[in-house]
């Protein structure tokens, strides 16, 4: 089975989050796993481009990865060498897998491969919600989705990862071919050892890109409204403008002392959140949210909005909390964690054992050989 997978990005271009940790993290398991995989993408690294040689195949983590020069710096990624190099060479494969939407390597990389009779998934990693939709460029986006996009998703089978990204789709789209398969996580190699000792002061953290789309401003607000001794961790990197703004709310809302900004956090992102007790995620959009899995991982509870994509998993295993996206919501639960301290100690127990079962590469490797299976023989 040969498959050529396509993403504006690829590692290390670690500014764009979790999208490009689970696209290679897909690919490098399906190498493990006998497949034949090769990666076009481009030097994309938000506005630079990554130090990378172009034109020619690379070993990446044992992946075989093409980077290609773009001509645009924007969110458009336009690689002219990255589509000529397609046609040439699309027939060669079984299928091609697009990840994420609303750039033209995705959506003409799409056509390319439709247009040669070789079968597509698509996989819009968060790109294809109404959030995303009405969210920078909704006009040019809803004129790219009538005139070409909508055509192009339909001939397309579509991955998504939760429940609600797979409503999202069935509204925009249609019901048509989907296949509903969480992301590969790359977890802990051993399991945590013994428990963290609790402080006195809540420790919370909040651990993802620093974006509008996350909600932050939302914590911050809540954080003002609480009598309660706590810390908050912001880990993670955004635009410069964009953090000295949250700064800056931070100092009005009279709680920036009771903020540590640490940054991209790399290896050591497991210890830094074992370290906490809550993570917390209060996205006003997130189509799976790879971070709530990261910190079940090692034991660490979870307050995230219902607009995460593994909400009704959370729900489901007691592994944390799920409120609306508003102030006042995330006000209430935080105020009452110091009393939860019971539950807390109990989720740091309980919570890696079950994400090491739910999450385990083999079972999910093989949902995704299956997937790859019906579409390449047309079994849908």
């Amino acid at each position: 089975m040969k498959i050529l997978h396509i993403n504006a990005s690829y590692k290390p271009a670690y500014i764009y989050g979790g999208p490009t940790m689970s696209v290679s993290k897909l690919c490098e398991e399906l190498v493990l796993y006998g497949c034949e995989i090769e990666v076009f993408t481009t030097t994309a690294n938000g506005n630079n481009e990554l130090p990378v040689e172009t034109g020619k195949p690379v070993l990446v983590d044992g992946v075989n990865v093409t980077y290609f020069k773009r001509l645009t710096k924007d969110h458009t990624h336009y690689s002219p060498d990255l589509l000529r190099n397609l046609r040439e060479r699309v027939r060669q494969f079984d299928a091609v897998h697009v990840h994420a939407w609303w750039n033209l390597v995705s959506v003409l990389a799409c056509r390319i491969a439709i247009s040669n009779q070789v079968p597509v998934i698509i996989s819009p990693r968060g790109t294809l919600s109404r959030y995303s939709f009405a969210n920078k460029n909704s006009l040019i986006k809803r004129l790219i989705h009538e005139l070409l996009g909508k055509k192009l998703l339909n001939k397309s089978a579509i991955h998504v990862t939760s429940n609600r990204e797979k409503a999202a789709i069935v509204s925009l789209v249609g019901p048509g071919r989907l296949f509903n398969i969480p992301n590969f996580i790359a977890l802990p190699a051993a399991m945590p050892k013994g428990i963290y000792p609790a402080s006195e002061s809540l420790k919370l953290i909040f651990f993802s890109r620093i974006e509008q789309k996350k909600g932050l401003e939302i914590l911050l607000h809540a954080l003002q409204k609480i009598p309660i001794d706590y810390t908050l961790t912001i880990a993670g990197d955004g635009e410069a403008n964009y953090i000295a703004n949250l700064k800056s709310l931070a100092v009005q809302l009279g709680i920036a002392k009771k903020l540590e900004w640490i940054g991209f956090q790399g290896a050591n992102k497991f210890d830094v959140l074992q370290q906490h007790d809550v993570m917390i995620l209060p996205s006003y959009d997130e189509n799976f949210g790879n971070v709530v899995i990261e910190s079940l991982s090692v034991g660490t509870a979870v307050l995230i909005s219902e607009n995460v994509g593994l909400a009704d998993y959370v729900q489901e295993n007691k592994l944390g909390w799920v409120v609306k996206n508003d102030t006042g919501s995330f006000a209430k639960i935080i105020e009452k964690l110091p009393a939860e301290r019971v539950v807390i100690s109990n989720i740091r127990q309980q919570a890696p054992a079950i994400i090491r079962k739910d999450f385990q590469e083999e079972n999910l490797c093989k949902q995704y050989l299956q997937m790859y299976q019906q579409i390449i023989h047309g079994n849908l």
